[in-house]
């Protein structure tokens, strides 16, 4: 099982803050769990879409899509922040 949080305008645009998630064989790595949760359609499609600037974080470490998770890790999506 992870833990999946989401963060400011995702956590807005998907309607949840946080959830729980088996992983499998097939979903191994960030770009793997983004692809599943591709798969829910709307809102998630658009949200997480391979067009949007999304970060993510794996047990609060700046990850890539090929980061590989695994039972009992965190895993947290969110917006691009800038500062000024």
């Amino acid at each position: 099982m992870i833990d999946i949080l989401y963060f400011a305008r995702l956590r807005e645009c998907l309607g949840l803050a946080r959830e729980q998630m088996d992983v499998s064989q097939d979903i191994d790595s960030v770009a793997g769990l983004l692809a599943h949760l591709r798969t829910r359609g709307e809102p998630w499609s658009t949200t997480l879409g391979e067009g949007e600037s999304v970060l993510t974080a794996v047990n609060q470490e700046i990850a890539r899509p090929d980061t590989r998770i695994k039972d009992g890790d965190e895993v947290a999506f969110f917006p691009p922040v800038t500062g000024g």
